[in-house]
């Protein structure tokens, strides 16, 4: 799910951004933890954004009820959220031979995935990116959606990716790490606060907590 344009809550009271990209796939990841151990060598994809520079995850204030809703910092903490994902179900789950990665696709417009943006929206978000000072939409390289599923491919079935969890990938390569503070004035990279292993333990327990399940 990306860019509703309004504050959608769940009947539980979560953000729908962070509850669709994050809790739903946490949730079925979790289910799915003693079939993945039984199988060995198992590999999880976490599908994340370069959206997720555009803002960490807010544990304070989740679901925007004291700060105004933001389109751009709701999607940009749930797909943060993906990357932490990765990072702590590694930690976790590595010695059941599961390991985990997040995956930036890049931009595709083949798809429905962008149907809720209207030309306002997708205005503001451009002009709320963090590297919109050097922003040019006639530069964006659009993917077909064969070109946006190879990075996923590639992080779920290559060998040399063996027993490797916990980063980030982009264009069918692991992605730079932008230093801490350092202004996100490109439309690659992955921010630090993506893989702090602090933020990713303090994520899992959050969510499990919101979810109501043991871990």
């Amino acid at each position: 799910m990306i860019a509703l344009p309004d504050l959608q809550r769940t009947k539980e009271g979560w953000e729908m951004q962070f509850a669709t990209n994050h809790l739903g796939h946490f949730a079925l990841a979790l289910g799915l933890h003693g079939a993945l151990a039984v199988a060995g060598d198992a590999r999880i994809v976490s599908l994340s954004s370069v959206g997720h520079q555009r803002s960490p995850v807010i544990f304070d204030d989740l679901n925007f009820t004291s700060r105004p809703y933001d389109v751009g910092l709701a999607y940009g903490q749930s797909k943060t959220a993906a990357v932490l994902f990765a990072v702590e179900a590694t930690r976790r789950w590595g010695s059941d031979g599961i390991t985990a990665n997040a995956v930036h696709p890049g931009t595709i417009a083949a798809t429905n995935l962008m149907r809720d943006l209207d030309p306002d929206v997708l205005a503001h978000l451009r002009d709320s990116a963090p590297y919109a000072e050097t922003f040019d939409a006639s530069k964006v390289r659009y993917k077909t959606i064969e070109q946006g599923a190879a990075t996923s491919v590639l992080v779920a079935t290559s060998p040399q990716l063996d027993g490797i969890g916990g980063r980030y990938f982009e264009d069918c390569n692991q992605a730079r790490i932008l230093a801490p503070g350092a202004p996100l004035t490109s439309g690659s990279g992955v921010a630090a606060y993506a893989l702090d292993p602090a933020n990713a333990n303090r994520l899992w327990e959050l969510s499990l907590a919101l979810l109501g399940l043991k871990q």
